[in-house]
């Protein structure tokens, strides 16, 4: 059986403006970018009305990401 590995990116640990590097492949991610190009939405998790996660794809190397701390 393959097992799945999800990388986990704490946006309250970074500091600056809440860009990040893709832990497996190192290409740029960027809260601001809404086109897509270098990520997908997966899943959005809310609570309470808050977003609590978001679970990206890079479409560089095929990994998943997910972003806590918003």
């Amino acid at each position: 059986m393959k097992q799945l590995m999800v990388y986990i990116v704490d946006l309250l640990k970074l500091g600056g403006n809440g860009d990040f590097s893709c832990p497996c492949c190192g290409v740029t991610i960027s809260p601001d970018d809404e086109t897509q190009e270098i990520y997908t939405i997966l899943e959005a998790s809310v609570k309470d009305d808050k977003l609590e996660n978001l679970l990206i794809k890079c479409k560089n190397c095929s990994k998943e990401i997910l972003i806590t701390g918003f």
